[in-house]
C-alpha cells in the first residue's frame, strides 16, 4: 500500500509541476523572485564604475599609494606634509570662504578639498588655509558592511515580501486553483485517497518554490560577489565564512517555503478569498518584532530570523520603532528555530488532510 501512495504522489507532483512552472496566474512570481538579483546586479554594475574612476584617479596620481599612505595623513598637518607623504593630488577643488570677524571686518578663508586614491580606497582631504582639517576614508570593498546590506536584503526584502507572496501566489492555487478552473473533480474522481493527494500536491508547490527561490538566491549571492576582485572574493568566501553563510541563507529559503507553503495550502482551503488570510497573516509576521516574547513564537518570521547568519546591527540615534524591527531581542537557538518551523508545517498538513476529507466541491458558488 505505501508503495501504490509513493506511485500515486509522485504522479501528482509530475503533472502538478507542469502546471505551476508554467501557470499564468503565477508568472508574477518569478518577476518578484528576481527582483533582488536586479538589485544586485544593478549595484554590482555600478560599483565596478565606481572602482574605474578609482583606478583612473590612482593612475593620474604622482606616485603609487598603499592604502597605509592613506592613513598616514593627520588633521593638523599643513599642505606641504600631507602632499611629502602623498605627492601631488590629482583632483583639487577650492574656495574662497568670506568669514566675519568683526562689525566691518572678514576674513578670507582658502578651503581645499585633495582627492587620492590607492587604486581601491578613496582619501577626500578638507584643508583650511594650509591645513588638514578633516580626513575621510571611502573604503572600496567593505565585506563587513556589504555583508549587513546582503543580510538587510534578504531579511525584509526576500524573506517578509518575496517568499512569502510567492508561498501564497503557489500553495494558495494548488486547491483554490483547481476550484476556480472547475477541474478538481477530476481529482477527486481518482482512485487516490485525498490524503496523497493533498501530499503530492504540497510536495509539488514545495519543489516549484524551492526551485524558484533558491536559484534566486544562489543567483543573488553570485551577482553580490561579481564587484570583487578574486583576492577580495576569496577572502569573503574562505576566511569570512562566505561559503556558510551562503549554505545557511540557502537552508533558511527551504525552511521558509516549507514554512509558509504549508500554511498557505490549509488556507486555500479553507478561505474562499486568500486575500482574507493573506493579509491577516502578513501583519502578523511585520509587527512580530512589537510583540510579546510568548506571542512571538506563534510565527514563522520569528524562527526564520534566529537562522540567519548575520545580525542586523542597530546604529546608535536610530528610533525606537526601528530599532525593534531590525533587532532579534530573542532569538531562539538554531535546532529550536528549525523544529518550531517543522512543528507549525507538521500542524498546518495535518489541518489540510482532515479539510480534504470533508470538502466537497460546489462550482455554482464559485
Amino acid at each position: 500500500m505505501t508503495r501504490l501512495w509513493w506511485t500515486q504522489i509522485k504522479a501528482v507532483i509530475r503533472l502538478e509541476l507542469k502546471k505551476t512552472f508554467f501557470a499564468k496566474r503565477g508568472l508574477w512570481i518569478y518577476v518578484v523572485a528576481a527582483l533582488p538579483v536586479l538589485l544586485y546586479v544593478a549595484y554590482a554594475v555600478a560599483m565596478s564604475h565606481e572602482q574605474h574612476r578609482t583606478t583612473e584617479i590612482a593612475r593620474e596620481g604622482e606616485r603609487r599609494l598603499a592604502y597605509q599612505d592613506l592613513l598616514a595623513v593627520k588633521p593638523g598637518m599643513t599642505k606641504q606634509e600631507a602632499t611629502a607623504i602623498l605627492g601631488k593630488p590629482p583632483l583639487v577643488f577650492h574656495w574662497t570662504e568670506r568669514r566675519p570677524t568683526g562689525p566691518n571686518s572678514t576674513e578670507e578663508i582658502l578651503h581645499e578639498d585633495l582627492h587620492y586614491s590607492d587604486g581601491q580606497n578613496d582619501l577626500y582631504l578638507s584643508l583650511a588655509n594650509g591645513k588638514v582639517q578633516s580626513i575621510n576614508i571611502h573604503e572600496g570593498y567593505n565585506l563587513g558592511e556589504d555583508a549587513v546590506v546582503f543580510a538587510g536584503v534578504f531579511q525584509f526584502f526576500f524573506l517578509r515580501l518575496a517568499i512569502f507572496f510567492g508561498c501564497l501566489g503557489i500553495f494558495m492555487n494548488l486547491f483554490r486553483g483547481e476550484v476556480l478552473d472547475r477541474s478538481l473533480h477530476f481529482y477527486f474522481l481518482a482512485p487516490i485517497r485525498r490524503e496523497v493527494l493533498m501530499a503530492g500536491k504540497f510536495l509539488a508547490g514545495l519543489l516549484a518554490t524551492c526551485t524558484i527561490f533558491i536559484t534566486s538566491e544562489l543567483l543573488q549571492t553570485v551577482a553580490f560577489l561579481w564587484h570583487f576582485n578574486p583576492q577580495t572574493r576569496d577572502l569573503y568566501l574562505y576566511h569570512n565564512h562566505g561559503l556558510e553563510h551562503a549554505a545557511v541563507y540557502v537552508g533558511v529559503t527551504f525552511l521558509a517555503c516549507v514554512g509558509y507553503g504549508a500554511f498557505f495550502l490549509v488556507a486555500g482551503m479553507l478561505f474562499r478569498n486568500p486575500l482574507i488570510p493573506a493579509a491577516a497573516v502578513l501583519i502578523w509576521e511585520l509587527i512580530n518584532p512589537f510583540l510579546p516574547a510568548l506571542l512571538k513564537q506563534f510565527s514563522i518570521i520569528y524562527y526564520l530570523k534566529s537562522l540567519c547568519p548575520v545580525e542586523i546591527p542597530v546604529s546608535p540615534g536610530t528610533p525606537g520603532l526601528l530599532a525593534l524591527l531590525i533587532s532579534n531581542a530573542d532569538p531562539v537557538s538554531p535546532p529550536l528555530a528549525i523544529l518550531g518551523i517543522l512543528v507549525v508545517a507538521l500542524l498546518a498538513l495535518f489541518v489540510s488532510s482532515v479539510q480534504v476529507r470533508r470538502m466537497e466541491i460546489n462550482y455554482t458558488t464559485e
